[in-house]
């Protein structure tokens, strides 16, 4: 992975170029995180890659590297209440203009991963598969990721029944056999649990 995608639009001149992605638009529970980073140009991070693709041994080393050297990064959230109201995708362009108004530097371009626009301020180029193509996305991905993975295991401490732990909130056997057990908590998306609270 390089920086390809930076410098492209660096020759096109931008000056700063910010890598956007998400983590947590499939869950039945917690917020939905996004991250944007900048990262320095000549900045090797080794064993980068698409964050799903890497162990939780690995994207919590990468992630230390990642905030250790980067020239500004900023992780927002979307709550369960927001992703319900205003549903996943809006929420999740919420989540994204929030990371980026949390830069320190201020951006002039934007690389998104995915192929829709979150509506940003700046320059916005989106790319499919762009968390295994551009560096700062990957990078961004793994900042999302395991801040959303730290936040649901901090969650399960205060909803132990749920096992958050386990399955950080996705739709898994576990997660829909304790729903069936426990109910619905505060921090479900209602809109994912139709069939559920129909029942209830």
């Amino acid at each position: 992975m390089t920086y390809e995608y930076e410098k492209l639009a660096l020759n096109d001149g931008f000056k700063t170029v910010c890598g956007i992605d998400e983590a947590g638009r499939g869950p039945l529970a917690g917020p939905v995180f996004a991250a944007a980073v900048i990262l320095p140009m000549d900045f090797e991070i080794e064993g980068l890659n698409d964050s799903k693709k890497l162990t939780q041994k690995k994207r919590e080393q990468l992630f230390d590297i990642i905030v250790e050297n980067a020239v500004s990064y900023s992780i927002a959230t979307a709550t369960e209440m927001e992703i319900d109201e205003i549903n996943i995708l809006k929420a999740t362009f919420l989540a994204m203009n929030r990371a980026v108004d949390g830069l320190e530097v201020s951006p002039d371009i934007a690389l998104i991963d995915g192929n829709q626009k979150p509506g940003l301020k700046i320059e916005e180029r989106t790319m499919i598969k762009g968390d295994a193509k551009s560096v700062s996305i990957a990078a961004a991905s793994i900042l999302a990721k395991v801040s959303r993975d730290r936040y649901m295991i901090e969650l399960s401490k205060i909803y132990p029944q749920y096992f958050f732990e386990k399955h950080k909130g996705y739709g898994t056997k576990l997660h829909y056999e304790m729903l069936e057990q426990h109910g619905i908590s505060q921090v479900h998306r209602r809109t994912f649990l139709k069939k559920l609270l129909e029942r209830e």
